[in-house]
């Protein structure tokens, strides 16, 4: 039961109206770009249910009916029924799979009469609630493997639905949950074994065909390999507190290169990628004899991070040739300038830029863009809306749009860390992961900086079934956030 008295407010009275006025003013900066990205010379109603804008209107409207309906349930009704909320998405991403309705050559929508709904969409907020309510029961350690693995589990299983379902992008979201997992004591060198992956595709793809100085070896391996070796004496100086060690790998491996470098080029031409292989070998070798003799568990963790690494990087290659859809390949080489492609894959983000570009200092003004209203820019008012943005409103007004993402996701980290238990702070941090990898990642692929994975801009793409469920994962935490001060009885 709860008690309200004198010093306990209601919960209206309890609401971050601060985070609700970013909200409100996102909406309203959200619906003027649809309506500059949707809108055609010679629309003379703007507000008709036949526009885009028209029907926007219409999703606001019920975002913002759907908020209130969420803060007037009881806080205690998400923690309940976290699980069940979250079967039965899993059992709607299921039904997904099967279904016979393909839109853009994805199954990821439910085509219900005049009404398409994309169940990913609210899986999101179901995720973060089962994952919340899971870490925070009694006795939870993600240092625990059992933990671990339940956890993982409870965010892998969604992504394999909805990658089943053709939406790899929307899939790739919830690899956002890293930074919650990180937040809630998941060990550094995970989130490192994350960031070295990224950098070893992008540089090891990169430059695979790019040799050194007329020899034989690969740039791209060349430089993994001896990033696999840096990394390692790192993180055996780091945890293993080995300095002597850490620096034997360093200094081994600079001078037996740099010999094997000079013969190819001055001696006999041959493939130091070997070399760097042998080292490699001899490095794991090392890591397994000292583990055994240490009995550090340590330097065994460090060795499967080196073969880890290196069995990746290997198979990085068969999976961007043999594994990936030609169109996700395609654009992987786009981005990273093996394929420049302007007419195909490169298509969108090309427009894009000359659409921002074309924006100079202050715009071109409120539906005067060139590019988007001649239709240039494809998904213009979708996964490429901020385009408009950057054409209509100019430097300035993409630079409020964003300052005003980051007010967004700065509050939330403030509303997070005022929590008094766990569900509410793991939900908050869960929520906050999935706004920012949002925006990172589509801003980034318009402005040509991240790969094209078709993901909506919070409160701005077109569309009911996003801005539902970004609603639904906001004001859920702003209803737990309002009943922090309540004693219960």
């Amino acid at each position: 039961m709860v008690q309200q008295t004198d010093k306990q407010p209601s919960v209206l009275r309890s609401l971050d109206w601060v985070t609700i006025c970013i909200y409100l003013a996102l909406l309203v900066f959200g619906w003027i770009s649809v309506c500059g990205a949707s809108y055609t010379y010679g629309d003379t109603d703007i507000f008709s249910l036949d526009t885009r804008s028209g029907m926007q209107i219409v999703w606001i409207g019920t975002s913002i009916c759907l908020g209130f309906v969420i803060l007037m349930l009881d806080d205690r009704f998400y923690d309940t029924f976290s699980y069940v909320i979250y079967a039965a998405l899993l059992l709607l991403l299921f039904v997904t799979i099967f279904n016979p309705h393909q839109i853009k050559g994805s199954r990821s929508w439910l085509v219900l009469g005049p009404l398409r709904v994309q169940p990913a969409e609210f899986a999101k907020f179901a995720t973060a609630l089962a994952l919340a309510k899971f870490m925070s029961t009694y006795g939870y350690s993600i240092h625990k493997m059992k933990d671990a693995i339940k956890t993982f589990a409870i965010m892998l299983v969604p992504m394999l639905f909805i990658i089943l379902q053709r939406e790899t992008g929307s899939a790739l979201v919830y690899l956002s949950f890293l930074l919650m997992f990180y937040r809630e004591g998941m060990p550094g060198s995970v989130l490192f074994t994350g960031v070295a992956a990224v950098i070893y595709f992008v540089v090891g793809i990169r430059y695979e065909d790019m040799l050194m100085f007329g020899s034989p070896t690969s740039v791209g391996k060349f430089v993994v390999l001896s990033l696999v070796q840096l990394f390692t004496a790192g993180m055996v100086y780091v945890y293993c507190r080995n300095k002597v060690g850490a620096w034997s790998i360093v200094g081994y491996a600079v001078l037996i290169t740099g010999i094997g470098m000079l013969f190819s080029v001055y001696v006999i031409p041959f493939d130091v990628v070997w070399v760097q292989l042998v080292l490699c070998a001899v490095m794991i070798g090392w890591l397994l004899i000292q583990g055994l003799g240490t009995r550090l568990k340590q330097y065994f963790f460090i060795m499967l991070f080196s073969l880890g690494s290196m069995a990746f990087f290997y198979s990085a290659d068969h999976v961007l040739n043999n594994v990936l859809e030609p169109h996700q390949r395609v654009r992987i080489n786009v981005l990273l300038g093996l394929d420049e492609d302007l007419s195909g894959a490169g298509y969108n983000v090309h427009q894009s830029e000359i659409a921002i570009g074309s924006g100079g200092l202050e715009g071109k003004g409120f539906l005067n863009g060139t590019q988007t209203k001649l239709k240039f820019v494809p998904e213009q008012d979708t996964d490429f809306i901020f385009c408009t943005v950057g054409e209509e409103e100019g430097f300035l007004g993409s630079a409020g749009v964003l300052l005003l993402f980051l007010a967004l996701i700065l509050r939330l980290i403030h509303l997070a860390e005022r929590q008094p238990f766990r569900f509410s702070r793991i939900y908050g941090y869960s929520v906050l992961s999935i706004f920012l990898f949002h925006v990172f990642i589509n801003v980034g692929m318009v402005l040509g900086l991240t790969p094209v994975i078709g993901i909506p801009l919070p409160f701005f793409s077109y569309g009911g079934s996003s801005l539902w469920g970004f609603t639904f994962l906001l004001f859920i935490f702003l209803r737990l956030d309002a009943s922090r001060k309540l004693v219960r009885t």
